[in-house]
């Protein structure tokens, strides 16, 4: 589905990714592990044109996207959610996830409805709460509001930065659960997260990216059997399986 071929990006004069290559399989949840500013939100800013590469290419379902603007990659099918959420506080959580859908909201307005009543499915602790103001959510509350206004725009592939920042353990459980739903539906994930050992547990495939480029790709039972990443992200020597 997704193909780069040695991406390089830089900050100014700083290289943020060097020659990166890498695939992404249609329907599989691909984790990418590694410590902070080792390129992993650059990667995702990317590949949703956030981004124009000095080097390199982006290629999606055979098709070039690298530089092209973030509306004309949300058409194609990508859709980032942002690190922070980035949701409109001022809003309610019905235009929240309205805005997701808003380059097909004049075409596909009975299919925007059916939609919202399935991000509400996947995340019902949202249900009821349609009009109430996004920024009086609680943190968990606003994080899956920001990945349902993801999913809003019916994306092939959708990238999600960092979603368990500064939530309680319970809360990520259920976020994690929710994505593992989300990828068993057919949607292909990017997943980037620093809890290593949650998103392990329901990852496919991994990379480990260090100062911008990839040092260790496997599936998760085998990353997860590496001492390097046991004693680097998991802290412990010894860790359980894959969820199957």
């Amino acid at each position: 589905m997704l193909e780069i071929n040695r991406l390089d990006v830089y900050y100014g004069y700083v290289q943020a990714l060097r020659g990166l290559s890498l695939k992404v399989q249609k329907g599989v949840l691909l984790a990418i592990v590694g410590a902070n500013g080792a390129g992993k939100s650059t990667l995702l800013e990317t590949l949703a044109g956030l981004h124009r590469p000095a080097g390199g290419d982006i290629i999606l379902k055979g098709k070039s996207i690298a530089g092209k603007p973030p509306e004309y990659i949300v058409k194609q099918g990508i859709s980032l959610v942002p690190e922070r959420r980035e949701i409109f506080h001022s809003l309610s959580v019905q235009d929240n996830l309205l805005l997701g859908a808003y380059h097909r909201y004049r075409s596909d307005r009975k299919e925007i409805i059916a939609d919202m009543e399935d991000v509400l499915e996947l995340f019902p602790a949202l249900k009821g709460r349609e009009r109430d103001l996004a920024g009086g959510l609680s943190g968990g509350l606003q994080q899956m509001l920001a990945i349902g206004r993801g999913l809003m725009a019916r994306p092939k592939l959708l990238l999600l930065d960092e979603p368990s920042t500064g939530l309680a353990p319970l809360v990520v459980r259920e976020i994690m659960s929710s994505l593992k739903k989300l990828k068993n539906a057919g949607v292909t994930i990017v997943l980037v997260e620093q809890n290593t050992q949650h998103a392990l547990r329901i990852a496919d495939h991994v990379l480990v990216m260090e100062r911008g480029r990839v040092t260790l790709s496997g599936s998760s039972r085998e990353i997860m059997s590496d001492f390097r990443v046991q004693q680097a992200y998991l802290g412990r020597n010894r860790v359980e399986p894959a969820m199957a």
